[in-house]
């Protein structure tokens, strides 16, 4: 296989069937196509949808796609430009359709009312080694031997591990636990 440069040469083999052709094609153009896109559509990643149409439709178009020359990136800027216009359309039409219905009041979302609370709180300052031993042993109820296989480390690191976790997290609990008020 000879080697070959520009656009015309590599679409031809890209519509024979040679990936790396294509790929050569839109590698060049890809980044000059976003370039061009990002200043006409609502949003950045827009842009990249607007590149993706435009390759898509030029694949779609086999080879009645228009050079200039040997470059297709006047075909493709044109295509993008085509596909940004109709991107902003779709999305305005997509806005004010949104914009007929009543808004609601905010309603506030009752788990910004929550906090972790005091033990939480406490598991969160232990080093990362306890609160990984703490968290599988504990919370999701591994035995000693499973955890350390899933740490990677010998079921002894893992059982004093444990208990100095549990040592330091009932230490900063009882630190930071507040009383609910009046002696019990």
């Amino acid at each position: 296989m000879s080697e070959t440069t520009g656009d015309r040469a590599d679409w031809a083999l890209g519509l024979a069937g040679d990936g790396r052709a294509f790929g050569r094609v839109f590698d060049r153009h890809a980044p000059r196509l976003r370039r061009h896109a990002v200043g006409l559509v609502p949003t950045p990643h827009d842009a990249d949808d607007v590149v993706a149409i435009a390759f898509l439709e030029a694949w779609r178009r086999g080879d009645r796609v228009r050079f200039v020359g040997d470059s297709l990136l006047p075909w493709l800027l044109v295509t993008a430009t085509n596909a940004a216009h109709n991107l902003t359309r779709t999305s305005r039409r997509h806005r004010l359709f949104l914009g007929r219905f009543p808004v609601d009041e905010f309603a506030p979302d009752p788990a910004d009312s929550f906090t972790d609370g005091a033990a939480v709180s406490a598991l969160r300052g232990l080093a990362l080694a306890d609160q990984r031993v703490l968290t599988l042993c504990v919370v999701e109820g591994l035995s000693e031997r499973e955890a350390a296989a899933a740490l990677g480390v010998p079921p002894g690191t893992v059982k004093s591990r444990l208990h100095r976790a549990k040592a330091r997290l009932q230490q900063q609990y009882s630190v930071t636990a507040e009383p609910l008020g009046g002696a019990l």
